[in-house]
């Protein structure tokens, strides 16, 4: 499937691998379309989960939603739950 369409966008979400599978699941329940990469970064080389959510732009705050209602609350206050972005997507295509 190919497309190019201005309604789609791409969510990307950076959060603690202690969350990655509640959250993945949690997306893939709600029929989002989620790939999963492992990743590090930040001050203490913490292990990270970076999510890569085709969406359609008018699920994306439900997409986020989602992200903020299944990462648990971090032990240290100055932690944060998750990072993330959203980009346009001007095509994407399945092979």
């Amino acid at each position: 499937m190919s497309s190019e369409n201005d309604n789609m966008k791409l969510v990307i979400a950076i959060i603690r691998d202690t969350d990655g599978d509640t959250i993945l699941q949690a997306l893939l329940d709600a029929s989002y379309r989620v790939t999963r990469i492992a990743s590090t970064g930040g001050f203490l080389r913490r292990g990270n989960t970076t999510l890569l959510i085709g969406v359609e732009a008018e699920r994306v705050q439900a997409a986020i939603q989602l992200v903020k209602e299944h990462s648990a609350s971090p032990i240290d206050p100055g932690l944060k739950r998750a990072t993330v972005f959203v980009l346009a997507v001007d095509r994407f295509e399945q092979i």
